[in-house]
């Protein structure tokens, strides 16, 4: 989970998600999938985009500000789904940004996933209520207080990453009388070398 934030589903929220992202990635542009909030598009060009100057006219006026166009290697794509009494009864995909050929290529190359889908963010989102009581409806726990809830999120996030095996991320090793290597995701990701403790996590110093 790269990055995460909390409010209401508007383009300000929606513009920082995207900020965050290319800000604490490694430089390389990712395949985007969303659901139909069409504030993700305006957002990702804005993150993404290329400033294209538009020709003067020799008009008097203010000259209009460059347009953003999506570079070549820009891929986005939607998960549409229609409703009827409350309930998906269809589920369509639709290609904002990039080439069909050039997107097929890249969820061909996937180890997880080789169609156009949310499935992932929507497990994630299912595993963060599970664990987070803030996040469960109707109950005494559900959070009603910005701060905290960021807060606890931002616990819950550094706990699933370090703190937690993901059996999916588990590799063979067979040795020592152990056939297995237990692995978190930073752990796959190479950022550390071994599972964290709550302790270790908590006492960890941050330097800025």
């Amino acid at each position: 989970m790269i990055s995460f934030v909390v409010g209401k589903r508007r383009q300000k929220e929606a513009n920082e998600l995207l900020r965050t992202v290319k800000a604490r990635s490694d430089g390389h542009i990712p395949l985007f999938t969303s659901d139909d909030l069409n504030h993700y598009e305006t957002a990702i060009l804005k993150a993404y985009g290329i400033g294209k100057e538009i020709p003067k006219t020799g008009r008097r006026g203010r000259p209009k500000s460059p347009k953003l166009i999506p570079p070549i290697e820009l891929m986005y794509c939607k998960v549409v789904k229609e409703r009827k009494k409350g309930k998906v009864v269809r589920v369509d995909t639709e290609i904002v940004f990039g080439k069909e050929e050039q997107i097929m290529k890249r969820l061909n190359g996937s180890k997880v996933s080789h169609h156009i889908n949310t499935t992932f963010v929507e497990r994630n989102n299912l595993t963060m209520r599970e664990r987070n009581r803030r996040l469960t409806r109707k109950t005494m726990g559900f959070s009603k207080e910005k701060i905290p809830l960021i807060e606890s999120l931002n616990l819950y996030s550094a706990l699933y990453h370090f703190v937690k095996p993901h059996s999916g991320l588990r590799i063979e090793v067979n040795e020592g009388g152990r056939r297995w290597m237990q692995r978190t995701p930073m752990m796959a990701a190479g950022i550390t070398d071994h599972i964290w403790t709550v302790e270790e996590l908590l006492t960890f110093r941050v330097y800025d």
